[in-house]
């Protein structure tokens, strides 16, 4: 049976993007978070809250049940690619409750599953390993997933340039970034080995008013 025992891994919101050799940097992606598990044929997809997202991307589904190997936990990102962006209306769109509109919609805008760590493979529990040796391995997993299919291997730096030209284009598909530390296991459930940066956009606003007489 499947057995999608992981809390996700939460971050911590600073105002500026952590420095040093002791960081892993990751593009925050605009779309839902979701713990994909695949044990022998069955497949399951879980939402950062624990509710089931399966029924309503069967693209997806598809796509985990066909790759190698048995027994893998992924923790990802599940997003619609629109106009050279990533729509999280659409996304949103993609909950509904008719069979015949989930077909629909996994035809007219399909999701992909942006992987960014790797909890179990193939039947090995390895969420307790530090990230820099998860990352590894995750990299080496990823070779299953077949080009331009709808899994795909989200990108990872330990350059600090690298990470301040993703900042820079925050908005469309980024939403942020992500910084998580090497030599941290999987802290599910817990905030203290990622923290989150976000772009603050701000405006000059005039705020007018008027009151009634007493």
């Amino acid at each position: 049976a499947v057995t999608p025992d992981y809390a996700p891994m939460e971050m911590r919101s600073v105002e500026a993007i952590p420095d040093g050799p002791g960081w892993q940097y990751e593009p925050k992606w605009d779309g839902f978070r979701a713990l994909a598990h695949r044990d022998g044929a069955n497949v399951a997809i879980g939402s950062k809250n624990g509710q089931p997202l399966a029924r309503y991307f069967p693209e997806i589904v598809a796509a985990l049940a066909a790759l190698t190997g048995d027994g893998f936990s992924l923790d990802g990102e599940l997003v619609v690619p629109q106009a050279g962006a990533l729509s999280f209306d659409a996304l949103q769109q993609r909950i509904h409750p008719a069979a015949s509109r989930v077909a629909l919609l996994a035809r007219t805008t399909p999701a992909l599953l942006l992987v960014f760590d790797l909890l179990r493979e193939d039947g090995t529990e390895i969420a307790g390993e530090p990230l820099i040796r998860r990352r590894a391995r995750l990299e080496a997993f990823a070779r299953r997933f077949p080009a331009g299919g709808p899994i795909r291997l989200s990108p990872a730096t330990t350059s600090r340039a690298v990470v301040d030209d993703w900042f820079a284009r925050v908005g469309g598909a980024l939403d942020g970034v992500v910084a998580k530390k090497l030599d941290a296991a999987y802290a599910a459930g817990r905030r203290d080995a990622a923290v989150k940066v976000k772009k603050l956009r701000t405006a000059d606003c005039v705020v007018g008013g008027f009151r009634f007489a007493a």
